[in-house]
């Protein structure tokens, strides 16, 4: 926290001393933060001051979980491999069901996880495509893995099979048309309803491409 206060008046004042020196010297600087934590919840613990969170969230960008945006998942697979083929001197690529296996991968490790993973495969395989079964066994059998981040509309476990996964996608679909209906499509109430953000809401939107019935 006293480190806290003392960048809160860099950012307002624009105005710091070096360590040891009384000179006050004068500063013009734009912060960009990450953080893997909610700062909201941060805020209300103790641990982060309620100032310095309204002095740096001017322009929030919220960047969803990697099981929320799918058509992510090769691209970085392929993004991963090549800078792992490249490191290692060699020349892997993916089988389609390798590839597709992993896209309905629900990655509580997020972006890291599939990087290590990347990382692993590439170092110890000796052929030259990856198969689903080179694979670390809790990918092929998952064990009971707790998510980082719970989706405000259900969790999903590592236990369950893509088929499971798929059912509660459509799940998922019907909640979010189910609240866009009652609210008249209003998203930022029906996002208020689910407990998501409206850019979160926007994403699912067009994730499940649900537009607004258009009447004659």
């Amino acid at each position: 926290l006293p480190i806290q206060a003392k960048l809160l008046r860099v950012l307002q004042e624009q105005q710091f001393e070096r360590l040891g020196s009384t000179r006050t010297m004068t500063v013009d600087a734009r912060i960009i933060a990450a953080t893997n934590v909610r700062l909201e919840d941060a805020v209300i613990a103790g641990s982060f001051r309620n100032d310095l969170y309204y002095r740096l969230n001017v322009v929030p960008i919220v960047m969803p979980h990697l099981r929320e945006r799918r058509e992510d998942i090769p691209l970085l697979l392929d993004h991963f491999l090549r800078i792992s083929n490249k490191r290692n001197e060699k020349n892997l690529r993916m089988s389609k069901k390798f590839l597709d296996f992993l896209t309905e991968f629900d990655w509580p490790g997020n972006v890291r996880e599939l990087q290590n993973l990347m990382e692993r495969l590439v170092i110890l395989s000796t052929d030259d495509v990856l198969h689903i079964e080179d694979l670390p066994e809790y990918f092929i059998r998952p064990v009971e893995r707790k998510p980082d981040i719970q989706s405000p509309l259900q969790t999903v476990t590592g236990t369950e099979t893509i088929r499971e996964r798929k059912s509660l996608q459509d799940l998922e679909r019907e909640q979010v048309e189910a609240a866009l209906v009652r609210h008249g499509w209003v998203q930022a109430r029906a996002a208020r309803e689910l407990g998501l953000t409206q850019r979160q809401i926007g994403y699912r939107m067009k994730k499940f491409r649900l537009k607004r019935p258009q009447f004659p």
